[in-house]
């Protein structure tokens, strides 16, 4: 969803109600201290002040801090190369908004991996996937800044407010913001929130229309908007159990 993946700790706080849920659709150490100078003559010795205990100040490692969200971008996309897919059924393309930070062809490849998963809508053969880089795509997965989602949704007459992802026709538009800091109302890894945009939207497009939670306790069907909470739910991001159940729950009318 289309909208919105191993977890700092932080604060939860509750979801913002926006106009949509996980998707709208339309169809380093500080330098170390010079040691004293001493000037000309022979050095003199003094005293040594009383111990004073040492302020440590831990910084958080680079690799964990959250990345860079740009507002907004140029609206240009650079295209994935085409790499590992599911099969040779339906033909996607991914793609990135220059700016973003997000590596296409790393991105590609989580899609792919997410579209070829037992769990996923390939589940017993039933879809297959194909990337491509160029040429016809029934399908095109465009990972993009909160402003530039914004816009390209505006034009479906949905708005975004910079939060959640879209789905217009074949377009899916990603907001990087899910997609780099997952949804506070999921709790699993950003790589199961990745996976969760992923099937929720291609679910979409499948023609799968959105459900809500079966019952409590139970998983939260891939087609519910989870980021307004999961009444009861727990967080799931894939539309088959690992027995081939299908996760689903009443439709949402």
């Amino acid at each position: 969803m289309l909208v919105p993946t191993a977890l700092i700790c932080v604060a939860v706080i509750a979801a913002p109600r926006w106009a949509g849920g996980d998707d709208l659709s339309a169809a380093a150490a500080a330098p170390e201290s010079p040691g004293p100078r001493r000037g000309p003559g022979p050095a003199r010795t003094s005293p040594s002040p009383a111990a004073k205990p040492k302020k440590t100040t831990v910084k958080p490692s680079a690799t964990h801090r959250p990345p860079h969200i740009p507002a907004s971008g140029p609206g240009t996309f650079t295209v994935a190369r085409a790499g590992a897919s599911s099969g040779n059924g339906n033909a996607y393309r991914v793609e990135v908004e220059d700016g973003s930070g997000v590596d296409p062809d790393a991105a590609a490849a989580q899609v792919a991996g997410i579209l070829a998963a037992p769990r996923g809508w390939a589940h017993a053969g039933a879809h297959s996937f194909h990337q491509v880089a160029d040429g016809p795509a029934g399908l095109v997965i465009r990972i993009a800044t909160p402003g530039t989602t914004d816009r390209v949704c505006a034009t479906g007459n949905m708005n975004t407010h910079g939060e959640v992802n879209c789905r217009l026709s074949e377009v899916v538009m990603v907001n990087l913001k899910r997609w780099q800091q997952g949804s506070p109302e999921f709790h699993g890894p950003l790589a199961d929130y990745r996976a969760l945009i992923v099937n929720h939207e291609v679910g979409h497009w499948l023609g799968h229309g959105h459900e809500t939670c079966p019952g409590k306790g139970q998983p939260a069907p891939a087609m519910m908007q989870q980021i307004y909470g999961l009444k009861g739910c727990v967080s799931n991001a894939w539309p088959y159990d690992t027995k081939g159940h299908y996760l689903g729950g009443p439709a949402v009318p």
